[in-house]
């Protein structure tokens, strides 16, 4: 059974320890990207079609890195919401090149799976 987190600030840690991969972690970036893009189209066309698309291609390279890389059970089951917030969050500490210094900041070495 999934731990209970009581806030946000709880759950980040725990986020970020789920996608302790370098591998995971890319294919929740190119997943995010993909569904930006798609949104950004969706808006530009007006084709409620690429909304759906863009839901379907940011969780399916999600769980994809998951279940080829981490070998674990993505957070969205259990905390949907703070996933898709925390799913942007690395993305633009990611973009920003940010995201290794949050890693470090949490213990987690940001090109291998074990503890820093």
């Amino acid at each position: 059974m999934a731990r209970k987190y009581g806030t946000y600030a709880e759950f980040w840690p725990y986020y970020l320890a789920e996608h302790g991969r370098p591998g995971t972690r890319a294919w929740h970036y190119t997943g995010t990207a993909l569904a930006l893009t798609l949104l950004l189209a969706a808006l530009v066309t007006l084709n409620p079609w690429l909304v759906l698309a863009a839901i379907i291609s940011g969780y399916a390279f999600a769980w994809i890195g998951h279940m080829l890389v981490e070998h674990n059970r993505p957070a969205t089951f259990t905390y949907p919401l703070w996933s898709l917030a925390s799913d942007f969050r690395m993305f633009f500490l990611f973009v920003t090149g940010r995201m290794g210094v949050e890693l470090r900041r949490h213990g987690i070495n940001p090109s291998k799976a074990e503890p820093a």
